[in-house]
């Protein structure tokens, strides 16, 4: 990651961007400021927000952003489904006729048909193998790193030619010893 002082922007004066990417073969983009990035934790398979919308519909008709809002307060913030995520599989659900829309207090509800419940019923909740058995662990290095990246961003702002440098090999040393735990457990 590579950070930049952008002079000037606005009317609050110099600030920093933070830009990743475009160091692979063949990168052609770079993401500026704050991406979403693949997250902490386990990841939900491709099949996981089809068995969780079931599971989630089972309990209650829902609309896409409570379906959204649920699954991230059931697995304490590790898994936060995107719109881009659970909008089509709430449509190939309709399609394949397990769910329906419908019309509540202005917003567009989904319920489980008579095969989506039985589908349902058959289908474990998926967000307790997301959310692992150290949820609290990993909210807990998820709030670090973003407590060194706010360090870091105050370093890159304020700091002289001489801090910087010292930051970079703080992080390089952090970096390293971060794999080396890795390489250690796998022996």
């Amino acid at each position: 990651m590579t950070a930049y002082v952008i002079q000037g922007v606005g009317c609050r004066g110099d600030h920093v961007r933070f830009m990743s990417g475009g160091r692979e073969r063949g990168h052609r983009h770079r993401h500026f400021g704050r991406g979403r990035g693949r997250g902490f934790g386990p990841r939900a398979g491709r099949g996981d927000i089809r068995a969780a919308i079931l599971v989630l519909l089972a309990e209650q008709p829902m609309h896409g952003y409570q379906i959204i809002q649920e699954l991230t307060e059931r697995t304490g913030g590790v898994w936060r489904p995107s719109p881009g995520s659970v909008y089509p599989t709430l449509q190939q659900l309709e399609d394949e006729e397990l769910v329906r829309e419908t019309a509540a207090e202005g917003k567009r509800v989904y319920e489980l048909t008579e095969s989506g419940r039985e589908l349902a019923a058959a289908t474990t909740a998926p967000w307790a193998a997301v959310a692992g058995e150290s949820d609290d662990a990993l909210i807990a290095l998820r709030d670090l790193a973003h407590q060194v990246l706010a360090a870091t961003r105050q370093v890159a702002q304020a700091g002289t030619a001489a801090q910087l440098e010292s930051a970079q090999a703080i992080l390089r040393d952090t970096r390293k010893g971060l794999y080396r735990l890795l390489a250690d457990e796998e022996d």
